[in-house]
């Protein structure tokens, strides 16, 4: 951290910060740290490069609780366009604006959040769902 200016040292801390990192891990190497924080310094990377666009492929899996919140945290304040596949329900409840659903009969492209998709979808399908 001794090559960022005050300022971007304080924008990396808050980053880590926010993926749920104490003051006494900013120093530590990475070869040191667990792989659920090495997943959480990744994603808190990924958020500092403030792309426009950010692609995920099962963002969840992998990871422990504690990282599964700081990465929605994170996303919940991402500004750009997020696309992820998840079969996380909690995680896809919580951060999507619109479901497309590939079902063998064709693409569903729903404007909502997830648990309105599934109201939309009717009782039948959310009990088999909820069974899930």
């Amino acid at each position: 951290m001794s090559s960022w200016t005050t300022g971007g040292e304080q924008v990396v801390r808050g980053a880590l910060g926010r993926m749920l990192f104490s003051s006494d891990d900013i120093g530590k190497s990475v070869k040191v740290i667990s792989g659920g924080e090495q997943g959480r310094m990744l994603f808190g990377k990924l958020i500092l490069t403030q792309p426009n666009v950010m692609l995920m492929d099962e963002p969840t899996n992998h990871l422990d609780m504690e990282s599964i919140e700081a990465l929605n945290l994170a996303l919940e304040n991402y500004p750009g366009t997020l696309l992820f596949v998840s079969h996380d329900r909690e995680f896809v409840s919580s951060l999507a604006t619109r479901i497309i659903d590939m079902q063998p009969e064709g693409i569903v492209d729903f404007s909502g959040s997830y648990d309105d998709y599934l109201r939309s979808q009717g009782s039948c399908n959310q009990k088999s769902d909820a069974s899930q």
